[in-house]
């Protein structure tokens, strides 16, 4: 049986169903989760998409961060399930303290949305074990509030704990230390906000880059049985 991989959609999630897709061409069984879910529905990893979670009222993640849901989420990542936060998804993780830091406004002040090229940084998480260090990606960015801030001890102890996993090549939000994407320190719970999921199938985009992300999982989830 192929592993069971959840994707949460909040009130406002956009690429819920996109994220769907993508994990069923990866070859693992989507399951859709809603936001006032009181259980995981026994999935082995879970995904929180991008969109605009309760319409970003307050802050983006900040309401979805108190959806039932979460409770289960926070709880599963503590004990080792892989959980991946993509856009709206890091903001959300960043807001129940499973990634530190926080995501606001972009530095220009504008929307992006445009095909962004990455570095990776750390292939030593489950969701990024299938890249190579230093490889250069390409892969769907699309937010408004994607600049990544955090104080100095933070940004520090992210630099020097091998915790970032992707960085921009040319910065177009303003993150600090060009950052794309962080991990946890055990390496199961990662964020980052460009869209993997949308760079997966050769008939849509000009990359596939973001099949590693899904491979990588697969991988990892596959060993364990």
């Amino acid at each position: 049986m192929s592993p069971r991989i959840g994707v949460v959609t909040f009130p406002g999630s956009l690429d819920d169903q996109d994220a769907v897709r993508a994990i069923r061409l990866m070859g693992a069984t989507p399951v859709p989760l809603w936001h006032a879910h009181d259980g995981l529905d026994g999935v082995q990893a879970l995904v929180l998409p991008g969109g605009f979670s309760y319409g970003d009222y307050l802050r983006c993640g900040a309401i979805a961060r108190f959806s039932p849901i979460m409770e289960q989420v926070i709880a599963a990542a503590g004990k080792g399930m892989p959980v991946l936060g993509i856009c709206n998804g890091f903001q959300v993780l960043c807001e129940s303290h499973l990634l530190p830091g926080a995501l606001t406004r972009n530095e220009r002040q504008t929307f992006v949305c445009r095909d962004q090229r990455l570095r990776v940084e750390t292939r030593d998480t489950v969701w990024t074990s299938d890249f190579s260090r230093g490889q250069e990606i390409s892969i769907v960015l699309k937010n408004g509030e994607g600049n990544y801030v955090a104080d100095a001890e933070t940004l520090a102890r992210l630099e020097g704990e091998d915790q970032v996993v992707f960085r921009y090549l040319d910065n177009p939000n303003g993150s600090a230390n060009d950052i794309a994407g962080i991990t946890n320190a055990q390496g199961n719970v990662v964020g980052l906000m460009p869209h993997p999921e949308h760079n997966v199938d050769p008939l849509t985009s000009p990359s596939t880059d973001g099949s590693a992300f899904f491979t990588s999982v697969l991988g990892n989830l596959q060993a364990l049985v």
